[in-house]
């Protein structure tokens, strides 16, 4: 077996165990929060931590793994992972409520921050002409370990209890870092010459000037983060519109339906032919396209057949999204590849939270079709606006010698 292929098997079943301990402790503790609580607010602030370690990842990721690089910090992101979730399990439950929100903060920073070293280091871990393939596994895992831990976790609670699911998720993590220990990375690109937090932000820009559809690429994916924002509003709210005595299971149709057209996108993705950097820039903006129209369509329906009918092509837009935009940004040089994925993961977050925010009230003034209408347009509107920015570059381009900045 060719250390390529090792390597891949080894990332691909980490993060399937992973992410199934991720989409375990979504379920679970939010829940757990709740019940605690007995405070909408307190799984609010829950939230807001959670993705506040997020955004903190984000902003000292770039001068973090320019420092240290390879397998030691992923080992090091898991096991922070495992320790906060420990904490459930030895501090009493009485003392717990104002742990929680730190708790949430280690868990966002961690998931970020392992999530920014492998993405950006998968091409020291994986061939070039083996990347598309290999992401289009690991969205596959992630898919997969999104159905099994949504439609696993409650059926643990119910049975086990809360500290039972605590303790299988630190051992999902622990799993993982077992996993990422015997990975072989490849020697580093030597950089031209040390950088501070703001040269590595000045050069971001510079780099993006130079490819502009990287740039775009990363502005449609700001768009859809608000449009995911709003659609995660809406699920719980439009299961209990079309099945008020069984929302819950209702909901776990959808995401599985869903997170199997996810699977399925990114299967197809893999096997397209074509794995030019334009190809994979067809695959992103065409992913995006039929996701948002997928998700607007599902919330028009007013049946639960229509709803999982066209829950399936909102997960194959989904699926061709994210192997194409992780194809594509892994291709850049290695100085930029870095302050790239740290910038991605501040849009998802920052987006993320703030389209939260912003979309949550709509749900109070409009029905749940037409907020998804709105915020789904987001991205729409935006792709179409980078195609025709990219085209007219383009035309000045051929018509100008000199470079367009």
């Amino acid at each position: 077996m060719t250390t390529t292929s090792r390597n891949a098997r080894l990332i691909i079943t980490a993060r399937l165990i992973s992410d199934f301990g991720a989409f375990l402790n979504m379920v679970a503790l939010a829940t757990y929060v709740y019940l605690l609580s007995n405070s909408a607010m307190s799984v609010g602030i829950f939230l807001a931590s959670r993705v506040g370690g997020g955004i903190f990842a984000s902003l000292i990721g770039t001068a973090f793994y320019r420092r240290c690089s390879g397998r030691l910090p992923l080992i090091a992101f898991d096991l922070l992972r495992a320790a906060v979730l420990g904490l459930l399990l030895i501090v009493p439950v009485g003392q717990q409520a104002l742990l929680l929100p730190l708790i949430a903060f280690g868990l966002g920073f961690g998931n970020s921050m392992f999530a920014i070293g492998l993405n950006s280091q998968l091409p020291r871990l994986i061939e070039p002409a083996q990347l598309l393939k290999t992401n289009a596994w690991i969205t596959s895992a992630s898919s997969m370990a999104m159905v099994g831990g949504s439609l696993v976790s409650g059926l643990l609670v119910a049975g086990f209890g809360f500290e039972t699911v605590f303790a299988l998720n630190a051992l999902t993590y622990l799993l993982a870092a077992v996993l990422i220990a015997p990975l072989r990375f490849s020697a580093p690109e030597p950089l031209a010459e040390s950088s501070d937090e703001r040269s590595e932000w000045s050069a971001l820009v510079q780099g993006l000037r130079s490819a502009p559809v990287v740039a775009a690429m990363l502005a449609v994916t700001m768009a859809d983060t608000l449009g995911s924002a709003a659609h995660n509003v809406g699920f719980p709210i439009i299961s209990k519109l079309l099945t008020p005595d069984s929302a819950s299971t209702t909901l776990g149709l959808m995401l599985a339906v869903w997170a199997a057209g996810k699977l399925l996108g990114a299967r197809i993705a893999s096997r397209l032919n074509g794995s030019e950097n334009v190809h994979l820039e067809r695959r992103y903006f065409g992913g995006v396209l039929l996701m948002s129209c997928g998700f607007i369509l599902m919330f028009q329906q007013h049946s639960v057949v229509g709803l999982l009918l066209f829950s399936l092509p909102a997960g194959l837009g989904d699926g061709f999204s994210e192997v194409g935009l992780m194809s594509r940004l892994q291709r850049e040089p290695e100085p930029l590849r870095l302050p790239i994925f740290s910038f991605l993961t501040l849009l998802q977050m920052t987006g993320f939270g703030v389209g939260m925010l912003i979309a949550a009230p709509f749900y109070e003034w409009w029905t749940p079709g037409a907020v998804v209408l709105l915020f789904h347009g987001i991205p729409l509107a935006t792709v179409l606006s980078m195609k025709a920015l990219l085209l007219r570059h383009a035309r000045v381009a051929r018509s100008n010698p000199t470079p367009v900045p």
